[in-house]
């Protein structure tokens, strides 16, 4: 026989703090057990709660039934429902025997600690159901607490409360501080308000939760009103981490002169020797677009940690301070701060724009002999450097060896696979990806798409586009768009690239219209290129680029007089193409040409072995094109003057300042012209040597005489 529920009134679920609750939660028709699990009071709130609070069972519908059927009869004058069948006791249906707590609250942890938080909550439901009134160990509701937290669930998070409250539970300050952040964290903002005004005590830490997770709830201005009344109350014994909090609000906020005030607190609390408030300070003004006040901030730091070194490092990095960067982190070295895995992902991403290989080198070798695992940040930014420096092997021994990649890391490489002209490797690695499971994006697509377009794999390409076009979360966009036409164009398909244009459901873009132009300009069909071009020039009329390919075009169909046209256009719109510039880099050091250039120490012996390879490889069958022009040069010119652009300057340079076998590598700020790229084809073919240059459009690989672009740029 079971025993009969205790009185109402000393039932705890009659405590009207814990009903208002969950009424203010709107959470449901939920039941509360009274006493044994056949009996439940009915509450009428206005939402559901998740299923793993509600624990009515067909004896319990069967009991409250009866009760809605009786009351409606005496009250109502109504027919009673029918009676379904009796049902077997709860308690025997649930289970045989009692619920072992110490075995369960021990489960419930284990759980937690797995990570597997649902089963930690679903297991909440056997402890009240088995005895909801016995209270739960401290460690076992710390753990539940962990568990809504992550699951950032109210009905969770409120189901833990209950049972703390029903109970009998007494939390300490510690649990009253965890429960607070629980209820923020699942975004109860109100809820959470109402237990911090009745905790009877506050500790600095209970303030800190709490204006952390109005920050977090992108509240800073509540953050803020907080710090006022902690201020207030409590004066220079706020404590530095609720300072560091407050210094977070202004800065989610964009409020330099709340900034300031609080730096001013900072000062007359005597704090600014603290490890992590002076950070927080210059991550503030930094944020505010303040870069001065922030280096001041850290130039008064009077003992730097490697935190404050990084942060002001980020700042630089954020900002496109490049070469600050550098010369704070060689200072940095200098001062023998220790380096962590944070300063050398951000230095990477400076080298990286800087283009120095070298440092990037050595700072991935002293990474490696520290033993330091850097993170997917810093592995991913080493990938993507090496990739743009054209060593695929290098980057590719990166990505394997990382401990983790997200969706960053495999772009990256299919993208510099792509670059390089590895069309083969670039589909490999995306259908790896695939393969693993993972949801390729825009980004991805436009990399693989990249790949087929430079190494002319039209039917590979084709059929990724399509693999595109039937997923709705990555319809293609303008750049897939224009990757496809050249990929088209690349095949002398002209109608079907025109074709894309003509039927594609976006704007034509001028990617799209430039790839028109380069399928038009390389197949030398002069009527598409001229349609490509007009339209280039319409949408961007100040750019030099279009009206170069334009009178290139010209020249290369023999139309002269339409070719001196657009030079006296270019001339009248007072457009000029920069100085083309060429850099080659030789024992860490970077040298750079220009067209004509005689300022080198070695400018002699650079022409005297141009002159000597020109020579050579005329007999090897060299002819130098005289159909391309320069708006500067007259057509007379023109076949004189070619000998003398920079990237063969550069070659030239390169041939006699390094070993016979060595490898060269050519950067330039312009696409690189048709005579210069046969010429390097040649040189390779000459002298044995792998060159490989990166102009404004791609890689080129050179070796014995062919390159990776098949011809095509």
């Amino acid at each position: 026989p079971l025993s009969p529920p205790p009185p109402l009134a000393q039932n705890p679920t009659q405590n009207p703090k814990t009903l208002a609750i969950f009424a203010k939660f709107q959470l449901t028709p939920l039941r509360i057990m009274l006493g044994f699990p056949s009996m439940e009071l009915q509450l009428t709130p206005l939402r559901s709660l998740p299923l793993h609070y509600r624990t009515t069972t067909k004896a319990t519908a069967t009991a409250t039934a009866n009760t809605v059927s009786a009351c409606s009869v005496e009250s109502q004058a109504l027919k009673p429902r029918p009676q379904l069948p009796r049902q077997a006791p709860f308690h025997s249906r649930r289970r045989s025997s009692p619920v072992h707590f110490p075995s369960l609250c021990a489960a419930i942890e284990r759980l937690v600690a797995e990570g597997r938080h649902r089963e930690a909550c679903d297991a909440l439901r056997d402890a009240r159901a088995g005895a909801p009134f016995v209270a739960l160990p401290a460690s076992t509701y710390d753990a539940l607490v962990t568990a809504a937290s992550a699951l950032r669930e109210a009905g969770s998070a409120a189901g833990v409360l209950w049972h703390m409250e029903s109970s009998g539970f007494q939390p300490d300050q510690y649990m009253w501080n965890r429960v607070l952040g629980m209820y923020l964290v699942c975004g109860m903002l109100a809820e959470a308000r109402e237990v911090f005004d009745g905790m009877p005590t506050r500790s600095r830490v209970t303030w800190g939760v709490m204006m952390g997770g109005l920050v977090d709830a992108k509240r800073p201005r509540g953050a803020l009103a907080l710090f006022r009344e902690l201020w207030e109350e409590l004066g220079v014994g706020a404590g530095p981490r609720v300072v560091v909090v407050a210094v977070r609000a202004a800065t989610v906020l964009g409020s330099v002169h709340a900034g300031r005030e609080l730096h001013c607190c900072v000062a007359k609390m005597g704090m600014c020797e603290d490890q992590y408030l002076p950070c927080a300070l210059i991550d503030m003004y930094s944020k505010c677009g303040r870069i001065d006040e922030a280096r001041r901030v850290f130039d008064g730091i009077p003992w730097r940690s490697v935190v404050a070194w990084n942060t002001m490092l980020a700042v630089y990095s954020l900002h496109g301070r490049s070469e600050e960067a550098l010369d704070l982190y060689h200072h940095m070295c200098e001062s023998g701060a220790g380096l962590d895995q944070f300063t050398f992902s951000t230095m990477l991403r400076i080298f990286s724009r800087l283009g120095l290989l070298e440092h990037a080198k050595q700072i991935h070798a002293g990474l490696i002999q520290s033993g330091l695992q850097m993170d997917i940040v810093g592995n991913t930014a080493l990938v993507d450097l090496y990739c743009k420096w054209g060593q695929m092997e290098d980057a590719r021994h990166v990505f394997e060896r990382m401990p983790s990649r997200n969706l960053i890391s495999w772009n990256a490489l299919i993208a510099g696979y792509g670059y390089h002209g590895m069309g083969s490797k670039a589909i490999e690695m995306f259908e790896r990806l695939l393969a693993e499971g993972i949801a390729p994006n825009h980004v991805t697509f436009l990399g693989v798409l990249n790949a087929c377009r430079f190494s002319g794999f039209i039917d590979k390409g084709k059929r990724i586009f399509q693999l595109m076009t039937q997923n709705p979360k990555t319809k293609p966009r303008a750049m897939h768009y224009a990757c496809v036409i050249e990929l088209f164009g690349r095949q002398g398909l002209l109608d079907e690239a025109y074709s894309v244009i003509r039927k594609s459901p976006v704007t034509p873009t001028a990617n799209m219209w430039g790839a028109l132009l380069t399928a038009g300009r390389m197949n030398k069909n002069i009527q598409l290129a001229r349609l490509a071009a007009e339209q280039l020039l319409a949408m961007e009329p100040q750019k030099v680029n279009n009206y170069i390919v334009l009178l290139n075009l010209y020249m290369n169909s023999g139309k002269r007089d339409e070719a001196l046209t657009v030079v006296s256009t270019l001339k009248r719109a007072g457009l000029s193409m920069s100085a083309a510039c060429s850099w080659i880099t030789v024992k860490k050091k970077d040298h750079r040409f220009f067209f004509n250039d005689s300022l080198n120490p070695k400018s002699s012996e650079i022409y005297q072995r141009l002159d000597t390879l020109m020579e050579v490889i005329k007999e090897l069958g060299y002819v130098i094109e005289e159909d391309e022009l320069l708006p500067d040069i007259l057509p007379d010119e023109q076949k004189t003057l070619k000998m003398f652009h920079s990237e063969k300057l550069a070659v030239a340079f390169g041939l006699i300042s390094t070993s016979p076998s060595a490898p060269l590598t050519i950067n330039q700020s312009h696409r690189l012209c048709h005579d210069c790229h046969n010429v390097i084809k040649f040189v390779t073919q000459v002298t044995k040597r792998e060159i490989t240059v990166r102009d404004a459009s791609r890689f080129h690989h050179f070796k014995l005489g062919t390159c990776s672009c098949g011809d095509y740029w």
